[in-house]
């Protein structure tokens, strides 16, 4: 399945207290479902997740350096979107496709395959994955279930919901590893942002530094956001707090991802938060890795930032250690919720809980 943009900018402007109400309503899952599936009906998501050239050109790779395993088996692909992974197991050698698409994007996926002569090959299931019915069980279950922070939309759970009933067993999954990485940032936006409102009365004579604490709330706020930073943000090297097997994994598994970390920081800099990002690894001899990582080409996952309430000041060698918990939104289990737990130079522990929704 192709995935949702979303805005997850701090936002703190006054909202119509009706609307925080409704917003807060937890949805039925027919709800959730309805919300979830009708982003996928715009051809502007399709066209940002076929841009990401890391992506797509890393699927079709590890497909390909897969055509011994694919050639004549039976595939399903869970989330098929406009299909084109679909047609790469089916060009690599795969006998048959079931692309499983809930989202009325289903019918372009249709009309790609068409208009690839693959109609023989690949059938396409306009169904959600737990309704789908398919005849018999498969060899190979490809997928791009991946969300911003990895676990947001929630996907992998129809991934795993496929694995268990029609996977036969020794069969691969694509991709079959995911890694999820942290690391301690500075965030030269967020410095520029609060130095803002200090340097009006230079601009204009308004002396409007009152406004700094205010933006400080909206900036450095609780709802995750999803931009791209860099190595020279990083002010330590990352470390891997959770690695998920998915011929192994189960629900209960991902309900709660949790992990410890532990940093050393390169030198002096102020710490705005931390960041995430995943890689997700495909099976084969010829190992294929997809990275979000900010160490290489930038992917339309970016990152993920968490920042703190307000920036810290850390030298060369302060530490940095804690806990973190992925988990999903009480309010939508499609969305996202992040709890961090964590101490800067062996001070006081602090807790901090972000957000990703709509």
């Amino acid at each position: 399945m192709l995935h949702k943009k979303v805005t997850v900018q701090a936002r703190c402007a006054g909202k119509d207290p009706s609307m925080a109400l409704l917003k807060k309503r937890k949805l039925d899952k027919t709800e959730q479902d309805c919300e979830y599936f009708q982003c996928y009906s715009d051809v502007t998501i399709h066209e940002e997740m076929l841009s990401d050239t890391v992506r797509t050109n890393t699927y079709k790779t590890a497909i390909f350096r897969n055509q011994d395993a694919l050639c004549g088996k039976t595939v399903l692909d869970v989330g098929a979107g406009t299909g084109i992974l679909s047609v790469f197991c089916a060009q690599a050698g795969a006998a048959k496709v079931y692309a499983v698409e809930a989202s009325t994007v289903s019918q372009l996926a249709c009309d790609v395959i068409k208009h690839n002569g693959m109609e023989g090959k690949i059938e396409v299931i306009s169904s959600t994955v737990e309704n789908a019915e398919i005849p018999g069980q498969v060899d190979v279950i490809v997928s791009e279930w991946m969300g911003y922070g990895l676990m947001h939309e929630s996907m992998l759970s129809s991934v795993l919901y496929a694995r268990d009933k029609w996977l036969k067993p020794g069969g691969l999954i694509f991709p079959c590893h995911a890694d999820l990485f942290l690391v301690p940032i500075n965030d030269n936006a967020v410095e520029e942002r609060l130095d803002f409102w200090g340097g009006m009365k230079d601009v204009y004579g308004v002396d409007m530094s009152c406004v700094e604490t205010f933006a400080r709330k909206c900036i450095m706020g609780k709802d995750m956001v999803v931009c791209p930073i860099y190595p020279e943000n990083m002010l330590s090297h990352p470390v891997k707090f959770a690695m998920l097997n998915l011929d192994t994994i189960t629900l209960e598994d991902i309900a709660n991802i949790t992990g410890s970390f532990r940093f050393c920081c390169y030198g002096s800099s102020l710490m705005h938060g931390f960041a995430i990002w995943f890689s997700v690894s495909f099976p084969g001899e010829k190992g294929v890795t997809l990275s979000t990582s900010p160490y290489g080409q930038e992917t339309h996952w970016k990152q993920t930032l968490l920042y703190l309430e307000e920036e810290v000041h850390v030298e060369q060698d302060t530490e940095i250690s804690g806990d973190i918990c992925m988990s999903s939104s009480e309010i939508n289990p499609r969305h996202l919720c992040v709890s961090i737990t964590y101490s800067i130079g062996g001070g006081a522990r602090r807790t901090r809980n972000f957000q990703m929704g709509n």
